[in-house]
């Protein structure tokens, strides 16, 4: 009986084309380590991968020329560059985060009984991408595609504070800043002193800084691989959030919004 698999007739792999499969393999292979411990080596990646030193310098450097990894200083460590980053965003999608997001949204209005927002961060702006109002007569109205410069927000210096030094630095290669109200902050030197003072506290405050007659708390919501892919945000009018002290009453609830968005993100992969 004739086998109706048809057979190909085997031919061997040219010893340049195995050689380049294998330098595939160890590529990909390093972007999963990169991925999983957010931090390597070129001796780790070396004895990981069982190949010299050179060879995985010549690698890691071929990932950091395309922005699949990145160095905070020269001989410092690899981490995930904007490359394999922006892949993983791909992969979740921005509808998926929206719509994950929208029920938080929802609760976190009705809790509050002021307006919710959903942000993701473009360049060194963020746009409001969801919004639900709140229901009180004086409220926020609904700011769902506005754009702002991030760190005029509440949510995008929450997701500012929340890169890593090098992705900061390439969003303000000259360290300017724009100001649109008075209380905006104006130069490089106050920004990273409020975003210092936000990774202490885990959140952001907006008082006045977009507009003067709004401000806001803001929280980072991280991806599956612990990158910043948007912010959550309760904005207020001014006259009802004046204080660090009112501001620190909404944290807890957005800290529970922030672990619901993680928690519908893990459900949908």
């Amino acid at each position: 009986m004739k086998n109706s698999v048809h057979e190909e007739p085997h031919h061997a792999v040219p010893y340049s084309t195995q050689s380049g499969l294998s330098s595939v393999d160890n590529a990909l292979q390093l972007l999963h380590l990169i991925s999983e411990r957010r931090a390597l080596r070129v001796a780790e990646a070396a004895d990981d991968l069982g190949v010299a030193r050179s060879t995985a310098h010549r690698l890691l450097t071929a990932l950091r020329r395309q922005g699949f990894v990145t160095q905070d200083k020269p001989n410092g460590v690899y981490r995930p560059g904007r490359a394999l980053l922006e892949i993983g965003l791909s992969a979740i999608g921005r509808v998926d985060i929206r719509h994950a997001a929208r029920p938080v949204l929802e609760k976190l209005s009705e809790d509050t009984q002021e307006t919710a927002s959903l942000l993701l961060l473009e360049g060194d702006s963020v746009r409001f991408i969801d919004c639900v109002e709140g229901s009180r007569s004086v409220r926020v109205a609904t700011r769902t595609g506005i754009v702002l410069p991030a760190h005029c927000t509440a949510g995008g210096k929450a997701i500012l504070a929340a890169l890593p030094p090098t992705d900061l630095g390439r969003r303000y290669p000259t360290r300017q800043l724009d100001t649109r109200t008075p209380n905006s902050i104006g130069t490089w030197s106050q920004l990273e002193t409020e975003l210092d003072g936000i990774r202490d506290l885990g959140y952001a405050v907006n008082f006045g800084e977009g507009e003067s007659s709004i401000s806001a708390v803001g929280m980072a919501i991280y991806d599956l691989i612990g990158y910043p892919l948007a912010a959550i945000a309760v904005a207020v009018p001014h006259s009802r959030l004046e204080t660090v002290d009112q501001a620190r009453q909404l944290a807890p609830m957005l800290v529970e919004a922030q672990l619901s968005v993680h928690d519908a993100l893990n459900e949908t992969v």
